[in-house]
């Protein structure tokens, strides 16, 4: 289960167009187009599992699909999946079913709202009809079509998930040298991004990005390069400054407490990003591992996801923000939901044992944090 605002509803209203199967045969008697949206996990090796794209293949050859039947893949597959389930389709002897490539660009939390108005559609295919038949499916929305090679499809993905990770890792470290030279990362930012060639998206540091997506694609990526014999250097910095920026939280907090061992410290947010229950790959998991590790006591709320002990023994959960911080030594900031960021910190100060405040989101405004009595440290900020 996930948590997706609008989904409920929406699935509601439609329900009398909804129908559900566990036989893939009987979804296949009623069917032309199927969409393959399984999960493609790493590997220890870094590389995606396929595994479950396989099973698919396996599940198709006992059914014996025919050639009305054309295979959509939603799933992210590294380049070369296409060709190599288009030649398993031949083994099978299913060489009649089509292929297309179709791949997602949801974000969690929008995921409605984005496939309802995208950017783009990206459409791969080995046969033309085939690519006509699922461009004709999203006819209604009005949208930018992109028609290409599946390899070309594939690596659109990768390619797009990877410079928005980019850009991310990018504006972490311009907030760490504005640290150490007096900037301020957030004006910065500001004006990067009115410049058009580069955007004001993804420039907002923080604690790193996490999710299913951004940190599974990036490596599969740098693996998929190294598989081919090239060394995607930039890729290999970007996942590094990934993992460095949450450690870099501990030692701010270090700095301001001396000593973390014994300390109870307050996490604000656990999931990857608000608008979601995501835990895979979240900087709260890293943070808390590394802080129990210390020796702190560890509290932490999240509107969404209360299972935090969970997710990582030695964490306690908390009902409410208050309730988080209250006798807390220091409170991080690590999910920017509105129900956070809109609390009383004119109150919850005074509850706290030491008001340390670590904004991980550079979501709360420093001058008012400093002016209800908090020792403020955001990241890349001049503190007040």
């Amino acid at each position: 289960p996930i948590y997706e605002p609008g989904l409920d509803s929406l699935m509601v209203d439609h329900r009398e167009r909804l129908s559900y199967t566990l036989s893939l045969d009987q979804m296949l008697g009623r069917s032309d187009v199927v969409f393959i949206a399984v999960d493609t996990p790493p590997t220890y090796s870094g590389d995606a599992d396929l595994s479950r794209v396989m099973t698919v293949l396996d599940e198709l050859e006992a059914t014996g699909a025919d050639s009305r039947h054309i295979l959509v893949m939603k799933s992210t597959v590294p380049v070369g999946t296409g060709e190599r389930v288009r030649a398993e389709l031949e083994a099978r002897g299913l060489g009649n079913v089509g292929y297309a490539s179709n791949p997602e660009f949801l974000k969690e939390g929008a995921a409605i709202e984005d496939f309802l108005d995208p950017d783009r559609v990206v459409i791969g295919d080995f046969a033309p009809e085939h690519g006509d038949a699922v461009e004709a499916l999203y006819a209604p929305l009005e949208a930018r079509i992109v028609r290409t090679t599946v390899p070309s499809a594939e690596m659109v993905k990768y390619a797009s998930n990877a410079f928005l990770a980019t850009k991310i890792s990018f504006i972490n470290e311009i907030a760490n040298v504005c640290e150490e030279v007096g900037a301020d990362v957030s004006v910065v930012a500001e004006g990067m991004g009115l410049d058009q060639r580069i955007g004001p998206a993804f420039l907002r540091a923080g604690v790193g990005f996490g999710g299913s997506c951004f940190p599974k694609d990036v490596t599969a990526l740098k693996q998929l390069a190294g598989n081919s014999g090239y060394h995607f250097q930039l890729l290999t910095s970007v996942i590094e400054v990934n993992e460095l920026q949450k450690r870099r939280v501990v030692n701010k907090l270090k700095k301001h407490l001396d000593t973390l061992e014994g300390r109870r410290v307050a996490l604000l947010g656990l999931a990857f990003k608000p608008g979601t229950d995501d835990m895979r790959e979240a900087s709260s998991l890293v943070l808390a591992a590394r802080l129990l590790a210390e020796g702190t006591r560890v509290v932490a709320f999240d509107p969404v996801v209360t299972n935090a002990g969970d997710l990582v023994h030695g964490i306690e959960s908390a009902d409410s923000v208050e309730a988080a911080v209250a006798g807390a030594d220091a409170a991080v900031l690590v999910t920017e939901w509105k129900s956070i960021v809109d609390s009383q910190w004119g109150s919850l100060v005074d509850t706290m044992a030491t008001p340390v405040l670590i904004d991980g989101r550079n979501a709360l405004d420093p001058d008012e944090m400093a002016a209800h009595g908090y020792t403020y440290e955001g990241v890349g900020r001049t503190s007040p």
